[in-house]
């Protein structure tokens, strides 16, 4: 599976150390920028391409998105056709639930093929565990999610 990454300058760093984590957890990866750190750039032009690449193959790749939130990033990528992203900041300080679990439950029964990390609540090893977890989270297919990930695609 090809997993593409891109992030705005709030994700920067941490979306440099998660591309070759990624690559080790043996996934192709396709760094789609920034390359360099930009203070002033705008999240919506650098998260486009990545979330148009899952767009386009939605069933056989996944992004991984950085910013300061998330927030913002998923709002872009979920502007594309078949791309379904979730938003991840950390543990909730008590929940009733493992907020890892819900990531989880994205896969699981919502085939989320975007997530979206908020670089600014997230260590850099509290973003590995997240990601591996998701990543690994098969969609499980079952008639009912399948049914409502397709009523999703169908909403315009």
């Amino acid at each position: 599976m090809k997993v593409y990454i891109a992030s705005d300058h709030a994700g920067f760093d941490l979306k440099n150390a998660l591309v070759p984590f990624v690559r080790s957890l043996g996934y192709e990866v396709e760094d789609c920028g920034p390359v360099q750190y930009d203070e002033n750039d705008d999240y919506p032009n650098l998260i486009a391409p990545a979330a148009r690449a899952v767009s386009s193959d939605p069933r056989h790749t996944r992004a991984i998105l950085l910013g300061g939130s998330g927030q913002g990033e998923a709002m872009v990528a979920n502007r594309f056709p078949c791309v379904r992203a979730v938003v991840y900041n950390g543990e909730s300080k008590g929940a009733v639930f493992n907020d890892l679990d819900e990531i989880a439950l994205s896969r699981e029964h919502n085939d989320a093929n975007v997530l979206s990390l908020g670089a600014r609540f997230l260590t850099e090893e509290d973003a590995k565990v997240a990601v591996q977890r998701w990543l690994s989270t098969p969609f499980r297919g079952e008639e009912r999610h399948a049914r409502r990930v397709a009523a999703i695609e169908k909403v315009r």
